[in-house]
């Protein structure tokens, strides 16, 4: 599901890069190669995020649990 969140993101920005080609506005920064590394920083972006949040679960929360079982 992110994936495809990431690609139509990269789709509307292609389109708007489009878009502003044909009214005439231009932007030096703008181009498809700083779309796509965009779309690369995005998705390597989420992908820290999944594995900290897995890290942490993994740790911190079964710990929790298995001290909570000891407890009883």
């Amino acid at each position: 599901m992110i994936k495809d969140i990431i690609t139509q993101l990269g789709g509307f920005l292609t389109a708007l890069l489009a878009f502003f080609t044909v009214i005439g506005i231009s932007f030096d920064w703008f181009t498809p190669q700083s779309i796509n590394a965009f779309l690369l920083l995005l998705s390597s972006f989420v992908g820290l995020v999944i594995n900290i949040y897995a890290v942490y679960k993994n740790t911190y929360v079964k710990k929790r649990l298995q001290e909570k079982k000891g407890e009883q």
